[in-house]
């Protein structure tokens, strides 16, 4: 299982928290976010706080989140 890691995006700082696959825990400022899960490819979605789902819809800072996450460990273009 990967180490948990920080992202900066608008000059803010995520921590991230590696859960299973394409799965991400996200706290900002020090409080859990959001949890977000890799559709395909770049497309990521963010998940029903209280079922763990995918909610299906375009968040921007969502994509944004995983992008840097992609990079951060290794898979994105960097």
């Amino acid at each position: 299982m990967q180490e948990p890691f920080d992202i900066e995006l608008f000059d803010t700082v995520y921590s991230i928290f590696p859960e299973e696959k394409d799965t991400y825990t996200v706290f900002k400022e020090g409080k859990e976010y959001i949890q977000i899960i890799r559709d395909e490819g770049d497309h990521w979605l963010k998940a029903n706080p209280e079922t763990g789902l995918p909610l299906f819809g375009m968040d921007e800072e969502v994509n944004l989140l995983g992008k840097k996450i992609l990079e951060a460990i290794g898979e994105g273009e960097g």
